[in-house]
């Protein structure tokens, strides 16, 4: 995906925004650069239950396919996508940051294939059971 995000098309959480801004350090990708530029940030605790944040398990269906799948958006350390733990650095993790149950995360596969998949739900964020600081 080689979009720029635009301005309230993504939301974070403040510790999420401060997380992400030291994790890549000087080697800030051009779109997580756009998005954390542009995100609206607010706090863990005033976050919407249906919003993409940090560790949040959302199940997404592929526009093209219809096929289901349920992914963790996690830090890279962390992830597994052969079990379903996506790093939020890949195409797919930064697609699906800030966004809402019901929107459209699009990207692009390292191939040059575009992907476009709605979150139809978020299993799990760890604001809405008032996990504040994972």
């Amino acid at each position: 995906m080689h979009a720029v995000v635009a301005p309230g098309e993504r939301t974070l959480t403040d510790l999420d925004y401060s997380r992400l801004t030291k994790l890549v350090g000087n080697r800030l990708a051009p779109l997580l650069d756009d998005l954390l530029a542009n995100a609206d940030i607010t706090s863990p605790r005033n976050v919407q239950a249906d919003v993409v944040t940090m560790n949040s398990r959302v199940e997404l269906v592929d526009q093209y396919t219809h096929r289901r799948q349920v992914l963790t958006l996690c830090y890279p350390q962390d992830a597994e996508p052969a079990a379903g733990f996506i790093s939020v650095l890949s195409p797919v993790g930064i697609s699906l940051l800030g966004l809402r149950a019901g929107d459209v995360a699009k990207w692009q596969t390292p191939h040059g294939e575009e992907c476009a998949a709605t979150i139809e739900s978020i299993q799990y964020q760890p604001e809405a059971t008032g996990d504040y600081l994972t």
